[in-house]
C-alpha cells in the first residue's frame, strides 16, 4: 500500500484513547506497573534496555531499548490494551523513482524462507485473528503493522512478519506480478501483442489519475529537488518498467538490515517474550553495518521558486473553466526538534483550521476557488517539515490574485496575532483527543512516531504531550510576540518557498498513454525472437503458478476451536426523556461523554431527499441562536469534540424491503462541558440559522470538490452502491444520499449561480428532521456520572420545540417495530418505544447495468445480488462464503492474473452479496471472473482447511474491538440485540461444505437470482456497442 502523507498532529491524535477496559491476562498487576521494573542498563536476549519513562497521560510505560549485535531500535510502549501491535520500519531512500521500495514491500510478502509458500500475507489474513495487517510505502521509511488480541495469534504473525522482512525468497516471478512485466495480452497466445502488466503498475496508474494526489507528490519532488524527496517513492508508471529484479535485491539487502530498524511493541502481553522471539528468530543472524540512507538537509534555496504542472481534467469539477489550483509552500525546520514541531503544527491550525483562521477568511470566504489546495497546513511526513497553503478550484486568472491574498495574510498574521479564545479552542481540542479511546491506539501510536524515529528522533519526547503544552503556553506568557515572531521567521523571511500551480490539460491521458505505448514500444522493439520466446515461456509459467492449488501447511494458524464461543454482553439501560427514548450504557469512557440521536425521515417529502446529505453537511457550519457561524465553529471547538450529523439508511435486520431512514447526531464532550454541548444542539433544533446565501455557497463548493476528488480513492464503493441500487427499497435511497446521484446532484447544485431556492429547502427539511416527536438518543458516559447525564439530557428535551402540527407521514406504509429487538410479538403499535419502518411489500428487484465513463486509466467493477437478511438461517453462510470465494479464488483471477490492485466478495447487513474489483486494468473480463467465482462455489472446489480459514477471517470482524464510546449503538441505531449477534455466531460456527455449496446454488446461480452491475472506467468500445448498458 502506498502512504503519501502524515496526518498532521491533531488528526492523528484524534485516535489517541484512553482504553480503560482491562484485557484479562494471566497475571495480576498491569503491564504499565510492570515495565516500571525494567532498569536502564538491563540486558535481556540479546538487547539492552536504554531508559524507562511513565507516560501518565497517556496511560502507558515506554521502555527503548537497542540491540546489542545490529544496533536495531526498539521501542516497547507497556499498556493495559489487550489488542496487542508490533511494527517493523526501515528508512527507504530511493534515488529514483522505479517504485523500488514500494514494489519490495509487495514482494517480500510473497513467500521467505521459513515459508515458502506464495503470498503468505494474503494467506495469514485468513489464519489469525488480527484485526489489522498491512505494510506501508512512505516518501522515505516502509513499515510492516500488524495488531491481534490473541498472544498466540501475536506468536504466528510475527514470526510470518519477522522472516518476510528479514529472509524473503524475492523470486523473479513474483517480482513480474507485484512489480511489472511484459506479456502477451492473452498469455495462451504468443501472437497476441505485448504489454505491461503487474500489481503496483496498475495501483499507480490509479493513483496518478488521482489530482490532488499527484499535486501532493509535484509539491513535494520540486520543495525538496535535492535529495530521495525528489523521486515518487511508490514509483512513477512510465519509471517502473525501467526496474530490474537485480536492483529489486539489492536495495532489500542495503535497506533491510536490523541496523536500519526500528522495531515498535504495544499493548499487555510481557516484552521479555516478544524480545526472545525477534531475537531468535531473526536478528541473532546479522552483526551490524552502518547503513547509508540518512537522509541530509536540503540546501536552502536564496530566492523563491516557481513551477507548473499539469494533470488531466476533471470530468465532475463544479465548473470546468475553474479546474486550476495554485499554493505555497515553505520549508520548516528539523521535525526531530520536539517541540519546535508542536509548536509549528499548532501554528499551522491557528492559520488555516476552521472559520475563524485568518487564511479561510481570506481564500475561501471569497469564493475566488472552491476548497484549499489538497495539501494544505503543517507536513511532518518529511525530514524537514513543511507548511502549504492555497486555493484549487480557481480560475487561471486568479493565480496571482491568490498569490497576492497570501502574502498579505501573513502580513495581517505579523500585525495582529491570535485570539485567546482560539489558542484555548486548540489546546482543549487535544485534551479531547488525548481523552478519547479509540480501538487502534497502538496502530496511530506506531504512525504517530514513525516520521520522527526514522531521523533518529527520540520518539517517547514525541509522547510527552502534556510537557509540550505547558511549555508552550510558558512560551506566550513570557513573550506575547511569540507565535507572530514564528510566523515572519518561517514565512515572511523565509526564501525557500515553492508556489506550484496545476492547469488542466484536455490531452493529459492521451499523452499518458502515448507515453506508456511509446514506452512498450521501446521495450519490445529491443527484444530478439529469443527474448519473445522466452516471455511468452515466462508468460506460461507464472499462469500455472498462479493457477495451481497451493500449499499453505508451512504456515501457522489459529484454529475454530480458539476462538471464543460467546461474546460477552453489553448492559444498557433503556430510559424516557420526556417522551423521547433514551439509552444508557455505562462504559469506561476516561471522563468523556458520547451523544447520539437518530432522527427519522420518514415525514420528509420525496423531493427534499436529494438534499438531505447538504443539510447534514452544513447544519453545524452556518450558525444558530444568538452565534454567527463563526461564533458556533468556535463555541464547538472550545466545548467539544466535534458534533456531525449524517444521513443514515438502515436495513432491517429481518426484512430487505423494509428500512428505517434518518439522520444520526453525533457528537461527544468532557464531563464538565455536557450542558454546554447540549445547548449548541438545542440552538440548532430551536433557532438554526438559514439565511447567509454566501456561507451556503462555501460550503455546498467545499462539499462538490470533497466528492468529486472521492471518486477516484473510492471507486469501487460508488460501482457496489450503483449495482444494488435497484435491488431492494433501501439501495435506490443508500444510492440517492451516497453514491454517483449525489455527486452528480452536488455538482449541479454548485453550478448554479443563485442558491437562494436551496437555502429556502433547508428550513423545510430542518422542521422535519430536527423534531423530538421522532427521535431516539443514546448516551456513552462513566457509571459514576449516569445520573448527572440523565438530568442534563432531560434539559435538553425540555426545551426543543415539539412541533406537533401538520405532520403527516410522506408515505403511508409504515410499520411500527419495538425499539427493543427483543421483545417479541407482544408488541401493540403506539404503546412504546419503536423503530417506525418504511416497507415497501410490492418491491420488484430489477437487473440494471450501469457503465459511468470517466477519464481514469482503471475501472471499479462491480456486481451485486440481492440474498437474504441478517436473521436469515443462510447469512452465515453467505457472509463465509464472500471470505472463501474472495481468499480461494477472486484473489489469483483479479489481482494475480489480472493485475487489479484489490478485489473480493462480501456480504452486506443489507442483503446484498457484492463482488468488486479496485484499480483494476480490466472490466469485462472481470465480470467473467465473478461468474466463475460463482460456478467454483456452486462446484464446491474447495476444503475442509478453506472453511476453517474463512471462518477465521469472518470472525476477526467480527469480534474486532469496540471503542467504550460506541458500546451498545448496534442496538439502538440498527436493531441489532447482542442475543441477535450471538445467534449469527453460533450460526456460523456451524456452517459446512454442504451449507455453502447449497447458498452458492440457491442465491448466486443463474436464473434465480436478481443481481445488478455497474461499473467506472475508461470508454470502452464493447460496452457502448452492447444496448443491454446503461451509459453515464
Amino acid at each position: 500500500m502506498m502512504l503519501r502523507h502524515t496526518k498532521p498532529l491533531l488528526k492523528k491524535l484524534r485516535y489517541l484513547s484512553a482504553l480503560g477496559q482491562k484485557a484479562w491476562r494471566s497475571h495480576s498487576s498491569s503491564a504499565r506497573e510492570r515495565a516500571l521494573h525494567y532498569g536502564s542498563g538491563q540486558k535481556i536476549h540479546g538487547f539492552t534496555v536504554e531508559q524507562v519513562t511513565a507516560i501518565p497521560d497517556l496511560f502507558l510505560t515506554a521502555v527503548k531499548l537497542s540491540h546489542d549485535n545490529t544496533g536495531a531500535q526498539y521501542l516497547h510502549l507497556a499498556r493495559d490494551d489487550s489488542n496487542n501491535l508490533f511494527s517493523v520500519q526501515f528508512r527507504t531512500t530511493p534515488k529514483d523513482s522505479t517504485g523500488v521500495p514500494h514494489i519490495l514491500e509487495h514482494t517480500v510478502l510473497c513467500g521467505s524462507e521459513k515459508y515458502p509458500c506464495r503470498d503468505p500475507f494474503f494467506k495469514m489474513l485468513n489464519r489469525s485473528l488480527s484485526t489489522f495487517m498491512n505494510a506501508f510505502t512512505a516518501s522515505d521509511y516502509t513499515m510492516y503493522p500488524f495488531s491481534t488480541q490473541n498472544a498466540k495469534d501475536f506468536q504466528n504473525l510475527l514470526s510470518v512478519y519477522l522472516d518476510a522482512v528479514f529472509f524473503p525468497r524475492l523470486r523473479e516471478l513474483d517480482f513480474w506480478q507485484e512489480g511489472w512485466r511484459l506479456e502477451n495480452e492473452n498469455p495462451t497466445d504468443p501472437k497476441s501483442p505485448l504489454v505491461f502488466k503487474g500489481v503496483v503498475f496498475n495501483e499507480m496508474k490509479g493513483a496518478f489519475t488521482d489530482n490532488e494526489s499527484l499535486y501532493a507528490q509535484f509539491l513535494q519532488n520540486k520543495l525538496y529537488p535535492d535529495h530521495t524527496y525528489s523521486v515518487v517513492s511508490g514509483g512513477e508508471p512510465l519509471a517502473i518498467p525501467d526496474l530490474t529484479w537485480e536492483q529489486l535485491k539489492q536495495f532489500h539487502a542495503t535497506h533491510y538490515h536490523p541496523s536500519n530498524a526500528r522495531i515498535l511493541t504495544y499493548g499487555d502481553l510481557p516484552l521479555d517474550q516478544h524480545l526472545k522471539q525477534i531475537h531468535e528468530e531473526a536478528l541473532s543472524r546479522f552483526q551490524r553495518t552502518k547503513p547509508d540512507t540518512d537522509v541530509p538537509p536540503q540546501p536552502h534555496w536564496d530566492k523563491p521558486r516557481e513551477h507548473h504542472v499539469t494533470c488531466g481534467p476533471d470530468a465532475l469539477a463544479p465548473d470546468p473553466t475553474k479546474q486550476n489550483t495554485v499554493c505555497m509552500s515553505y520549508l520548516l525546520g528539523d521535525i526531530t526538534d520536539t517541540f519546535e514541531a508542536f509548536t509549528l503544527n499548532l501554528l499551522s491550525s491557528l492559520m488555516v483550521s476552521g472559520p475563524n483562521s485568518p487564511f479561510y477568511k481570506s481564500l475561501i470566504e471569497p469564493k475566488i476557488g472552491t476548497d484549499f489546495s489538497s495539501v494544505v497546513g503543517y507536513d511532518g511526513s518529511t525530514k524537514e517539515a513543511s507548511f502549504s497553503v492555497g486555493l484549487q478550484g480557481i480560475a487561471e486568472k486568479d493565480i496571482e490574485c491568490v498569490k497576492h491574498i497570501i502574502g498579505q495574510t501573513i502580513d495581517d498574521i505579523i500585525a495582529n496575532g491570535f485570539e485567546e479564545e482560539r489558542i484555548e479552542a486548540l489546546l482543549h481540542k487535544l485534551e479531547v483527543q488525548m481523552k478519547h479511546q479509540s480501538t487502534s491506539f497502538g496502530l496511530t501510536l506506531a504512525s504517530y512516531v514513525a516520521t520522527s524515529w526514522n531521523h533518529d528522533g527520540d520518539p517517547v519526547e514525541l509522547l510527552k504531550i502534556s510537557e509540550n503544552v505547558t511549555r508552550f503556553r510558558q512560551c506566550l506568557k513570557d513573550n506575547p510576540q511569540y507565535l507572530q515572531e514564528k510566523v515572519k521567521h518561517y514565512f515572511k523571511d523565509n526564501t525557500h518557498r515553492l508556489t506550484l500551480s496545476m492547469s488542466p490539460d484536455e490531452s493529459y491521458f492521451e499523452q499518458q498513454e502515448k507515453a506508456e505505448a511509446e514506452k512498450l514500444k521501446q521495450k519490445v522493439e529491443a527484444l530478439s525472437d529469443n527474448d519473445r520466446k522466452q516471455i511468452y515461456e515466462k508468460g506460461l509459467e507464472l499462469l500455472s503458478i498462479q493457477s495451481a492449488t497451493q500449499d499453505a501447511s508451512c504456515l501457522p494458524a489459529l484454529k475454530v476451536s480458539d476462538i471464543q464461543r460467546t461474546i460477552p454482553v453489553t448492559p444498557v439501560e433503556m430510559g424516557n426523556a420526556g417522551g423521547v427514548p433514551v439509552q444508557y450504557c455505562a462504559q469506561p469512557t476516561n471522563g468523556m461523554v458520547y451523544f447520539r440521536a437518530l432522527c427519522s425521515l420518514n415525514t420528509l417529502p420525496d423531493d427534499l431527499k436529494l438534499y438531505v446529505p447538504l443539510f447534514c453537511n452544513v447544519i453545524t457550519k452556518m450558525g444558530s441562536g444568538g452565534m454567527d457561524y463563526r461564533q458556533q465553529a468556535q463555541q464547538i471547538e472550545l466545548k467539544t469534540g466535534g458534533m456531525s450529523v449524517s444521513p443514515e439508511v438502515i436495513p432491517d435486520p429481518a426484512d430487505l424491503d423494509m428500512y428505517e431512514q434518518g439522520i444520526i447526531l453525533n457528537s461527544s464532550c468532557l464531563e464538565r462541558n455536557l450542558p454546554d454541548m447540549l445547548h449548541l444542539w438545542s440552538d440548532l433544533f430551536n433557532s438554526a440559522h438559514f439565511d447567509d446565501e454566501a456561507r451556503l455557497r462555501v460550503l455546498v463548493l467545499m462539499a462538490a470538490q470533497e466528492l468529486s476528488n472521492g471518486v477516484s480513492h473510492s471507486g469501487h464503493m460508488y460501482a457496489m452502491l450503483r449495482a444494488g441500487r435497484t435491488l431492494t427499497p433501501a439501495g435506490e435511497l443508500q444510492e440517492a444520499f451516497s453514491g454517483m446521484d449525489q455527486v452528480k446532484f452536488m455538482k449541479r447544485i454548485a453550478e448554479m449561480s443563485d442558491l437562494t431556492a436551496v437555502l429556502r429547502k433547508l428550513p423545510r427539511i430542518k422542521k422535519h428532521l430536527l423534531n423530538p416527536e421522532n427521535m431516539r438518543c443514546a448516551v456513552n458516559a462513566t457509571p459514576q456520572q449516569m445520573s448527572a447525564v440523565s438530568t442534563e439530557v432531560e434539559k435538553f428535551v425540555g426545551v426543543i420545540a415539539r412541533k406537533k402540527k401538520d405532520r403527516k407521514v410522506a408515505r403511508l406504509n409504515v410499520i411500527e417495530k419495538p425499539l427493543d429487538p427483543m421483545a417479541g410479538s407482544g408488541f401493540i403499535p403506539g404503546s412504546g418505544a419503536s423503530r417506525k419502518l418504511i416497507s415497501e411489500p410490492t418491491f420488484k428487484p430489477c437487473q440494471m447495468k450501469t457503465y459511468f465513463q470517466l477519464p481514469f486509466p482503471v475501472n471499479y467493477v462491480s456486481e451485486c445480488v440481492r440474498t437474504v437478511p441478517y436473521t436469515h438461517q443462510d447469512y452465515a453462510s453467505l457472509c463465509i462464503l464472500g471470505r472463501l470465494v474472495s481468499a480461494k479464488f477472486l484473489h489469483g483471477e483479479i489481482r494475480e492474473k489480472g493485475g487489479a490492485y484489490g478485489g473480493g466478495a462480501r456480504m452486506g447487513s443489507g442483503g446484498i452479496f457484492a463482488f468488486y474489483s479496485y484499480r483494476d486494468p480490466n472490466s469485462v473480463q472481470t465480470l467473467s471472473a465473478f461468474r466463475n467465482g460463482v460456478e467454483w462455489s456452486k462446484a464446491g472446489q474447495f476444503s475442509q482447511q478453506d472453511i476453517d480459514e474463512a471462518q477465521l477471517s469472518v470472525f476477526s470482524s467480527v469480534d474486532a474491538p469496540v471503542a467504550p464510546s460506541d458500546k451498545g449503538l448496534n442496538r439502538l441505531l440498527y436493531g441489532v440485540s447482542d442475543e441477535m449477534k450471538q445467534k449469527l455466531r453460533e450460526e456460523l460456527f456451524a456452517v459446512t461444505h454442504k451449507s455453502l455449496t447449497d447458498v452458492a446454488n440457491r442465491y448466486l446461480g443463474i436464473g434465480q437470482r436478481t443481481c445488478g452491475v455497474a461499473i467506472l472506467g475508461p470508454a470502452n468500445e464493447s460496452i457502448n456497442k452492447d444496448p443491454s448498458w446503461v451509459v453515464r
